[in-house]
């Protein structure tokens, strides 16, 4: 099977092996195996680090949820997300939210081309107010979730069993 989709969570599995979790196009959320890739020779070397965008090759399961990735290419590293501290903070947040909402192995394009344009914006331009709110916005509109004189964030944490606790520290430094 062949996707599109963004890193979003990666950890050690066994000495040699990696769990990585994607935000995909196509699945959904999708967890893989990527096997041999703590090896100092692996051909995922340098090529699995939270927030890439990937083409992504994946043998699905034949029981399970967590499928074999084959290959991958990066179309883009967002190396703009580790510019600053602020940055990374204010993307893992983006990440957290699709992965408060998201369930696994349901296609969501809408919520990955959110995710996306998220980390985009945040790869070339520094972490504001305005985007933040923004990608909540979008989020509670895309979830139908919404509700009029509630801010987007609140309508969020209702429904999807609170805020990512990195909002408080986010708004903090964003000031």
């Amino acid at each position: 099977m062949k996707a599109r989709g963004t890193l979003i969570r990666r950890f050690p599995l066994t000495e040699t092996s990696l769990i990585v979790h994607w935000c995909t196009h196509e699945s959904g959320i999708v967890k893989t195996v990527a096997k041999g890739a703590r090896r100092p020779k692996s051909p995922f070397a340098g090529r699995l680090d939270l927030f890439y965008r990937c083409e992504l090759e994946i043998h699905p399961a034949r029981e399970g949820d967590l499928h074999l990735l084959k290959d991958l290419t990066v179309e883009s590293p967002r190396l703009g997300l580790r510019r600053n501290y602020l940055q990374t903070l204010a993307a893992s947040y983006f990440v957290k939210w699709i992965d408060l909402v998201a369930e696994g192995g349901t296609p969501l394009p809408d919520l990955a081309d959110l995710l996306d344009r998220g980390l985009d914006y945040l790869d070339g331009r520094d972490a504001d107010l305005r985007a933040v709110r923004h990608y909540e916005k979008q989020l509670a509109d895309l979830l139908g979730v919404a509700e009029p004189g509630i801010e987007p964030h609140r309508s969020l944490g209702h429904h999807f069993g609170g805020v990512p606790p990195q909002r408080g520290e986010l708004m903090d430094r964003i000031g």
